[in-house]
């Protein structure tokens, strides 16, 4: 079963890491630049 689903499970931990990443870095990095606001 490692064998199989070893090299899929990790590209898709990563690819989920850098997919949830880009969803909390982007709307942060627009506001900010649109409203230039410390919104934390």
């Amino acid at each position: 079963m490692y064998g199989v689903f070893g090299g899929y499970t990790r590209w898709a931990v990563v690819f989920l890491i850098i997919f949830v990443l880009f969803f909390l870095l982007v709307p942060a990095y627009t506001t900010t630049t649109c409203t230039t606001t410390t919104v934390v």
